[in-house]
């Protein structure tokens, strides 16, 4: 946690070696503070990458080398989640921190995560996306032919209430065939809703409602919407055998939570799944804002006209007939849904043309076009980070269904430690590769730049030496030392092509790399 991270790695070193000497049952660096956090733990939930990465590399084991390929086995203890309530993996995806999350890009926490992904998770989640499906289809299918009849003789004496079918009685809804198939698909139906709760609560009581439904990579809004669906249907399953009216707000409110879940399976897609997270940002940032804005200009302009329009016939303009019904023409006038709702062939007060110029200025002019500055601002800021926004809802995806599917399903990644005369620990063999090339590229790359930035500063003291009545002595030798530094870096290309000093420098790139590790 100091400032100076390479520093801190050699502290650490110190005291571990000193450990070592003491020769402790329980390695120092295995110690866990009062959160039950290690310093390898705390290094993944702070985002510390340059500690991370110097505990990764302390625990690496050679396993052999030949040429530019090498093979390292990776101490997967504290790392994979297969073992460990509180693993590195469950740390980074519960991390506030931004920086958390570019430890996912590490060796080998990238290699491991990417193993459980294309191996076991995305399969098991796309199958998990047909079976919901299926479901929320069946559900449909129960609301688009719930019972129904006809209305009765004298229903309502309302002329302007035009309903014709009714809710059936209990009694009346399961009589023929089709009424005891609707009724399986109901049954259905609710039991899914129970297994939903009973799935969604534990993890609820487990990371704490302020986080489960607030972090993106947690799922965050879609945990409530798919909650509300399970409470709703459950509720609609009692209002049906208590036979109380308003099954059809229900169901409504059920259809739309349910098909907007969906939306929650498309992080199982690299296609989909940034720019679900980019209409998550935008619907919970930038539209709440805008909607809070709205209603109290909704709300005043809305008032002022009906004090108008209340002493109008009501036939005359049914836009403005109640103030609900005001409220909400004035607000589909402010999205453009409708238009003008004034008739000129009646006698029309001059202060509602005021109050209709005065909206329209208020609501096309400013707040739309504030929410469009706002949207691009966000889909600016999220596009830097929408893509490891997604490798972590990946992460999260699957240790998800880690948590909630049977071990037998989801082997252990790796492989055992004594196979190879280590300790009883998991480990994941890595190869890497050092390419000569890249490394050769970069020498180049740095002997030339030294030479352009020579360059250009030999020319602006030249400028100046003309300007100041410098000689052609003067000039020559500048030019000279340009010339020799040109001619060094040639050499340095003439050198490794015929491979003069290629291991020289291989261990000297070699050094340089380490050090920049921990920088």
């Amino acid at each position: 946690m100091q400032p100076n991270k390479t520093i801190a790695c050699q502290a650490m070193d110190l005291i571990l070696s000193r450990d070592v000497e003491l020769d402790h049952s329980l390695p120092l660096d295995m110690v866990p503070n009062y959160k039950e956090l290690t310093p390898f733990k705390l290094a993944a939930k702070e985002g510390n990458v340059v500690a991370f990465q110097h505990l990764v590399n302390k625990r690496r084991v050679l396993q052999w080398s030949l040429g530019p390929l090498t093979s390292n086995l990776y101490d997967l203890s504290e790392i994979d989640s297969w073992a460990d309530d509180l693993s590195v993996l469950e740390l980074i995806v519960g991390s506030p921190q931004r920086e958390a999350r570019r430890i996912l890009e590490v060796t080998p926490v990238r290699q491991l995560v990417s193993l459980k992904w294309n191996l076991y998770g995305k399969h098991y989640f796309r199958l998990l996306l047909v079976l919901y499906l299926l479901y929320i289809g069946t559900f449909t299918l129960c609301c688009v032919f719930r019972p129904l009849k006809d209305t009765p003789e004298n229903y309502t004496t309302s002329e302007m209430d035009k309903t014709i079918r009714v809710q059936k009685t209990l009694s009346e809804s399961y009589v023929t065939y089709e009424d005891s198939l609707r009724l399986a698909g109901e049954i259905l139906s609710v039991l899914g809703a129970i297994l939903i709760l009973l799935l969604e609560i534990p993890d609820i009581l487990r990371v704490g409602a302020k986080r489960y439904f607030g972090q993106t990579a947690l799922g965050g809004p879609f945990h409530i919407i798919l909650i509300s669906y399970a409470c709703l249907v459950v509720l609609l399953c009692v209002v049906r055998a208590s036979e109380l009216g308003g099954e059809d707000v229900l169901m409504a409110l059920c259809l739309v939570l349910g098909w907007s879940n969906v939306m929650f399976f498309a992080r199982g897609f690299e296609m989909l799944g940034p720019y679900v997270i980019m209409i998550q940002k935008i619907i919970f940032g930038d539209l709440t804002k805008f909607m809070w804005l709205s209603f109290i200009v909704l709300i005043g302009f809305s008032t002022s006209l009906w004090m108008v329009y209340m002493t109008q016939d009501p036939e005359s303009i049914p836009a403005y007939r109640s103030f609900p019904i005001t409220l909400f023409s004035q607000f589909e006038l402010s999205v453009g849904l409708i238009d003008l709702p004034v008739d000129h062939t009646f006698y029309t007060p001059p202060i509602v043309h005021v109050l209709h110029c005065t909206f329209s200025v208020v609501s096309y002019i400013l707040l739309l076009n504030l929410l469009i500055a706002m949207m691009s601002d966000t889909h600016w800021r999220v596009a830097q980070e929408r893509d490891e926004l997604w490798r972590t809802q990946v992460v999260a995806t699957t240790l998800m269904l880690e948590r909630r599917l049977p071990r037998c399903l989801w082997p252990r990644l790796g492989v055992c430690g004594l196979n190879y005369g280590l300790k009883q620990m998991w480990y994941l063999r890595v190869e890497d590769r050092n390419d000569l090339m890249v490394q050769k590229m970069r020498r180049y790359i740095n002997a030339f730049a030294k030479d352009g930035e020579g360059g250009a500063a030999e020319r602006e003291e030249g400028e100046k030496g003309g300007e100041s009545g410098g000689g052609p002595e003067l000039r020559s030798n500048k030019q000279r030392r340009g010339f020799n530094k040109a001619h060094a870096g040639w050499q340095a290309i003439r050198r490794s092509a015929l491979s003069m000093d290629l291991e020289p420098e291989y261990e000297e790139e070699e050094q340089e790399v380490q050090d920049i590790r921990f920088v």
